[in-house]
């Protein structure tokens, strides 16, 4: 069966002003879910691809507004960051998810507030979360990063090593393996295209032999949304384009 052809499209950009109300929050969310509607149409695909808010470096007023919109998921990239902002905001009930880079020495305070990790890229990780868990008496939604552009600057497991690292998950057992995430290229649309495709056939070959859980895909931002879905994403990790630019020399 010959794939169809997707149209490449320019990304939109995120909104310039910084969101002040409720009410902004709600338009920039309704903006981000059309346009991740359309990409959808496009492709032929069902609704239902998840939004996933990033929250890092967002002042937690502003994610208060951010609740009050509607919004019960928040993405966090630096884990004493999130770990601060779930004690403050406990009282809204959101669920934290963790998609930095994570050192071992930090896995006791992943376990402590979030109830997902997107970032897993090693058996060392794996084991220093599945030893906390086990004591905490919890699992863990997790996907395994993967580096599809093959950049020295992004964390995440070379493609060729990701089918011998999903089949030696099964023994973290508090580990519940949910699907791949990733990062694209900065680049052209159609290298964009190639980094999600390669971890798209990494997570059809996972569901053939039963490694990669559900299946899910975490692909896409602010800036390539739309080529992410097209290229099969379930998941995209939205920042700017609902939380409005974050400060200078913020990363």
């Amino acid at each position: 069966m010959t794939e169809p052809q997707l149209p490449d499209r320019a990304p939109s950009p995120a909104p310039q002003a910084v969101p002040a109300t409720v009410e902004d929050l709600r338009r920039n969310l309704a903006a981000v879910r059309a346009r991740i509607a359309s990409a959808a149409e496009r492709a032929g695909r069902p609704a239902g691809i998840r939004l996933l808010p990033v929250s890092k470096t967002v002042p937690e007023e502003r994610l208060r507004l951010a609740h009050a919109a509607g919004v019960t998921q928040m993405g966090e990239n630096k884990v004493q960051e999130a770990r601060r902002k779930a004690r403050a905001l406990a009282d809204l009930g959101i669920r934290w998810v963790v998609i930095g880079h994570l050192q071992t020495n930090k896995a006791g305070d992943v376990v402590a507030f979030a109830d997902e990790f997107q970032a897993l890229d090693s058996l060392r990780v794996a084991q220093a979360l599945d030893r906390r868990l086990q004591a905490a008496g919890r699992g863990l939604d997790v996907y395994v990063q993967v580096n599809s552009s093959g950049e020295a600057s992004k964390f995440g497991l070379e493609p060729a090593e990701v089918p011998a690292f999903l089949a030696a998950l099964p023994v973290f057992s508090s580990l519940r393996v949910r699907g791949l995430m990733t990062l694209a290229a900065r680049a052209g649309q159609a290298r964009v295209r190639e980094c999600f495709r390669t971890v798209r056939a990494l997570r059809d070959a996972g569901l053939q032999d039963g490694t990669v859980g559900d299946g899910e895909l975490s692909m896409g931002m602010s800036g390539d949304l739309e080529l992410a879905v097209e290229e099969g994403s379930t998941c995209v990790r939205v920042g700017q384009a609902v939380f409005g630019p974050r400060p200078a020399g913020s990363r």
